[in-house]
């Protein structure tokens, strides 16, 4: 393989990003396939947002330039992202790895309401739940609709976490 190569993992919350993303690093472990996973919801985590980065997107590509310099100085090639907005982030995220030739994938998981409103209660145990759902739907239609040409659409309900992530790494061809 040439260059670099980028898989993207996004969805609104409880579509599965983060569980399909540690499936998908276990199928390539198995393989012998060399890679790195970030999940992508961290490298934001600050409180207040820096001066003048109010969504905090100048502070999410500092950290991921920073990852990204460690892994491919160690002769990382492959990097999978798992974020609800990566499927939007292509150009910073290629920016973070330094340019250059890049192959991209990417992938926008999908649910349907019910599998959602269910995933979320399962997990959100605080005052927040209604507020998450409702953030999660409105972030899958903004996704659904501003998701760039070429995006592959993966749906997750009622599917193993496997067959979903067998799937993603059919579609990136790794």
């Amino acid at each position: 393989m040439t260059g670099y190569a980028l898989l993207l993992i996004g969805g609104g919350a409880g579509v599965g990003k983060t569980t399909v993303g540690w499936e998908v690093s276990a199928v390539l472990r198995a393989r012998g396939t060399a890679h790195c996973l970030l999940e992508g919801d961290y490298m934001d985590q600050i409180h207040p947002a820096p001066a003048g980065d109010p969504h905090r997107s100048a502070i999410t590509e500092r950290n991921t330039a920073a990852i990204w310099a460690n892994y491919a100085a160690l002769g990382q090639r492959r990097l999978i992202d798992t974020n609800t907005v990566s499927v939007l982030e292509e150009p910073m995220l290629r920016r973070a790895m330094g340019g250059g030739e890049i192959r991209v994938t990417r992938v926008l998981l999908t649910a349907g309401e019910t599998t959602v409103r269910e995933r979320l209660a399962g997990r959100e145990i605080g005052s927040q739940l209604d507020a998450h759902i409702e953030s999660s739907l409105r972030n899958a239609r903004h996704l659904d609709e501003e998701a760039p040409p070429g995006t592959i659409r993966i749906p997750t309900d009622g599917r193993s976490v496997h067959a979903i992530a067998l799937d993603i790494l059919r579609s990136a061809s790794w």
